[in-house]
Formats: structure tokens, sequence, C-alpha cells
């Protein structure tokens, strides 16, 4: 068989064709944006010419292989020989012939005459159940069989077929299997028992074999996935904002910062000088990588904003980072937020648009992920399918933070020993306690809390013209079983007003010339808000500690891996 493959490439090797003097055939193929294949057999029967297969971006050359006989016909052989692989989770029925499974044994029964052994590789919970009859075996598969333990990693080979248990649909009749990778028993640390997921963090790199730490990195998949999936459909633009920054989005202070310089050579560090030019105690970061002190982001939202003046509605969706020093369930020092910022928006189409992207994200996952959440619902939270489904399905309730506040002052006067914090008053930063009471007992629902105290909220957040101020046009969503899952608001456009802001809590409008440029140049009324992207993990797998939530969770004293 002589194959004469003649692929059109790019502009700049066209030129090359014309010493060969088939320039013309060259430029009325390309023309047409073919993928010519001509075959020719020993029996002269057929020539059969392909419709074209991709559009190419065309120029002055193409590129001619031609194929010997002899490699066509090895390469057909071994695609004849090469057998489907197939994954856990799409083995649903009896298949004619055999298909290749790969993955990590979970448990192994060995009797006289089979063997039968449990296969995971990860598209699933259960995995897949491969029946080995020894008579069906050659001696190396038996060889390898004996040598098998919980942990080591398997090729197994063999037909689908209907299973003689009553817990899975099909089995694999195993025809082969290879032994990949040991896994000694004695040492290996996952035996087959439960362990604490106190004890799994320690394993971070063998946690994902785990039913619970797999099981929520699909659900993790999903969901991000289906963020993006929101947000595509909604005619958003996904923008990658930077990591390394010079301002501090929040505020707040609680910043790593970021330098080349050597702090384990104190001496040698550039000091700062006063006006006198004398050496003060402050380091010289003028002398530092950028020039400037520099930290690891808290937040995208300003950078988004940029975006959003200019695209009109854009998302990101990236890693953030916050020096916190808490060891709570609920914070980590490295987290990811999804982070929409819409122009010529307020307030109240940010939080329609937070509603409608949370509903979506968790009924995509009860569509898809239905395996996974039936385990968290068996093992961790036996009302998670209640609680999701609900969520879906009702209208978020909305309450002003005032009123917040007088429902949490009359339902705490009942029992003030009840409580953590009985003490709420206008100005109090709701706890966790407040805003699980608000969404699970008195609104049975997630609940927009809007209006927030000025003083305890973030300086871009825009001033409520009807109350003088004192309040902000931002919002809290508290969801059951977490408490807050997104903060947002709509951002201060107004110049003079924002300049007040930063000079009240000691900003330097020098370090945001170019956030204070969007209200200089075309300013508009925009709004956004914050997800947390491992909170609505744990919201929506139902387990309690944010560190089971990423794959590696770094917090307080804790940077292993």
């Amino acid at each position: 068989i002589i194959s004469v493959h003649c692929i059109f490439l790019t502009d700049g090797m066209i030129g090359m064709m014309r010493p060969l003097k088939c320039w013309s055939l060259v430029k009325t193929a390309a023309m047409w944006y073919a993928f010519l294949t001509v075959s020719i057999n020993s029996s002269a029967r057929a020539l059969s010419i392909s419709k074209p297969l991709q559009r190419f971006p065309f120029g002055k050359s193409t590129t001619c292989r031609m194929m010997s006989a002899t490699s066509y016909s090895q390469s057909s052989s071994a695609e004849k020989n090469i057998v489907r692989r197939l994954k856990a989770v799409d083995a649903i029925e009896p298949t004619d012939g055999p298909v290749t499974i790969k993955g990590w044994v979970k448990t192994v029964r060995k009797q006289k005459t089979l063997a039968f052994v449990e296969v995971n590789d990860g598209s699933n919970l259960a995995g897949i159940q491969c029946v080995a009859s020894f008579d069906a075996l050659d001696e190396a598969s038996i060889n390898d069989l004996d040598a098998v333990s919980t942990g080591c990693s398997v090729i197994v080979q063999g037909p689908l077929v209907q299973s003689q248990g009553g817990k899975q649909a099909v089995e694999v009749a195993a025809t082969k299997l290879k032994l990949v990778g040991r896994c000694p028993g004695d040492t290996y640390p996952l035996a087959k028992k439960r362990h604490s997921l106190e004890f799994l963090r320690t394993m971070a790199h063998l946690r994902p074999r785990t039913n619970t730490i797999a099981a929520i990195a699909r659900v993790r998949s999903q969901l991000a996935g289906a963020i993006h999936a929101f947000f595509q459909k909604s005619g958003f633009v996904y923008v990658q904002t930077p990591l390394i920054t010079a301002s501090d989005c929040e505020g707040a202070g609680e910043l790593f910062r970021v330098t080349t310089l050597d702090l384990d050579n104190v001496p040698s560090l550039p000091l700062d000088k006063d006006a006198d030019g004398r050496a003060s105690n402050g380091v010289d970061y003028s002398k530092d990588f950028f020039g400037k002190p520099a930290f690891l982001t808290v937040s995208g939202q300003l950078g988004g904003e940029t975006y959003a003046c200019a695209l009109g509605d854009i998302y990101t969706f990236g890693p953030t980072f916050r020096a916190e020093n808490s060891q709570t369930s609920r914070h980590l020092a490295e987290f990811h937020m999804v982070e929409p910022e819409m122009a010529f928006a307020d307030l109240n189409e940010a939080m329609e648009n937070a509603e409608n992207m949370l509903k979506y994200v968790v009924a995509h996952v009860l569509d898809r992920c239905r395996e996974d959440l039936t385990f968290f619902a068996n093992f961790y939270d036996k009302s998670l399918f209640t609680r999701l489904e609900k969520l879906v399905s009702k209208p978020f309730a909305r309450v002003s933070y005032r009123d917040a506040i007088t429902y949490l002052r009359e339902e705490i006067a009942k029992d003030p020993s009840k409580w953590q914090y009985p003490e709420v008053e206008f100005g109090t930063d709701l706890a966790t306690e407040h805003e699980r009471w608000l969404a699970e007992t008195k609104f049975e629902s997630a609940v927009f809390v809007y209006n927030y105290p000025k003083k305890i909220k973030a300086f871009y957040m825009r001033d409520n013209d009807e109350d003088g101020g004192e309040t902000v046009n931002a919002m809290d969503l508290l969801v059951p079983g977490v408490g807050e899952l997104v903060g947002g608001s709509q951002r201060e456009e107004r110049l003079e007003v924002l300049l007040e802001k930063m000079k009240e809590v000691n900003l330097n409008p020098d370090d945001y010339w170019w956030y204070l440029d969007l209200r200089r140049f075309g300013s508009v009324p925009h709004a956004g808000y914050g997800l947390g992207f491992e909170r609505l993990v744990t919201y929506v797998c139902g387990i309690e500690n944010i560190r089971e939530a990423i794959a590696y969770p770094r917090y307080p004293g804790h940077a292993e891996f």
C-alpha cells in the first residue's frame, strides 16, 4: 500500500515547494483547505479520497510524506491489537471484546481457583471488580497475581460480563493481569481500615486514594467546571488577575510579603533613609526585586474592576492568600476565590447573579455527582440532599443588617447562655453562630444580609445615600451549615468619596493611582462579589473542616508537601 498524505501547514513553508515545480498544484489544494489521502492497494481496485477533515491556516507550502507498505501494515496491525481502555465509571454493560482497566487495588481476595480484585482508577467511588480465574490466566499473570496487595497498581484485561454479585452490574472476567507497581503491606500507611481526617492530613500525598478525599476531589472538579460554564454562558469574560500585588485590597494588612532580599543575612538588608539621609530601622524596598513592597494578593477584585470597566462583565477564578493567624475549621492561608465584576450594575443585580450562579452549580453537581453525594450523605451529613435540593428550588431570602440585628437580639434575649457571643448590636460583625441561626432557624434557607455598617466593611464599598453614609451597599450570603459563603458590594464609583474613604483607613492614594483612574475616566456604577471556593466545596460535600476541601491545605504552622 502506498499512502500519500499532503498536509497543508503554515504560510512560511509554501516557498519551499517552489523549487519542486509544483507550486500551482499546491496553491490549488491550499485554496480548498484539503486533507488528501490517496490509497492504492495491490489489486488496484479502489481509489479513495477523504473529505476535508479540518481547516488549516494555509500559505506558501505543504509537506508531503510517503509511508512504505511495510510500515503501514505494521501500524495497522498494531492498532488492531490495541485493547480499548475503559474507565470504571463507564463500565455499565457487558462488552463483546476485552477492555483494559488501569488503577490501584482497593481489596484482593484469593481463593483456590480464582481471585477477586477490586480496582479503582479514580473515576468513581465504587471502582470495578475483576474476577481472575486461574485457568484463564497465563503464567506471567498468575505470578503477578501472587504479589498483588492493597495499594499496588495493576493493568487488567478481559471482557465485561454480567456480575454474579449484587453490588455491581458488570465485572471484568480477567484474562490478563500485570502488576505495575508493588505496595508492601507492612509499610503502606493506608491499610484497609478507616482513618481519621486529621491523620490523613499528615498523609496528604496519599489521601486522594481514600474514598472521602477522592470523592471531594471529583465534586470539586465538577463545581469548578460548572462555575466556568455558568459565567461563559452568561457572557462573562474570564480574566486572570495577578497573584503578586503592591496593594492591599481589603485594607486589613494580613498580607504575605514577596521579596528576594536575603533575610538570612540581616546586616546585608538595605535600610531606608530619613529626610536627613540617615539610615532608619525600615528596609529600603526600592532595592528589592520589584522596586517597592510586594505581596501575595488577598483578592483579584481590584484588577477585575479594571477589566469590567472596559469589557462589561468579567470574572476571576484563582488562588488568593491571607496571613491570618487562624486555626479555625473555616479558614485557610491559601484558598481560591471566584470574583465576578459587573459594569452598569448595582447591589441587587449582584445578589441576583450570585443566586443564579449557586443554583446552577449545585444543580449540576446533584445531577453529575450522585454517587459521591450519596457517600457524603451516608457518612457525613444525613440531611445533605434535602439541604442542597432546597437551595436549588427555594428563592433566597433577603434581610437588611438592621433587621437581622433586631431578630438576633430578640432570640438571644430568650436565653443568652446558649450563645457564645450574646452581645449583639448595630456595628457587630456577625459571628458564625449568628449567621447560621439566621440561615438555619430564622429563614430556613439561604439568605442575603445587606446594607452593613460602614465601619466593618472595606473601603471600596459604596456609601448608602439614604442613611448619610452610616452603612454601605454591601451584602453577605449566609447558607445553612456553613454561614457566610459569598460577600459582595456595589463599588464606590465617586472619586471624591473614594478618596475620603481611603484617607479614613490610612491608605495612600498614590498606591492606588490606577484604581482611582477608573473613577477619573468614564466612571460607571459597578458591583461584584467573591465566593470562597473551598467553602462552597465544604457546603456541597457536607464536611466540616475546610482543610479537606483543598489538595494541600496551608494554615499557620503547616506548609508540608
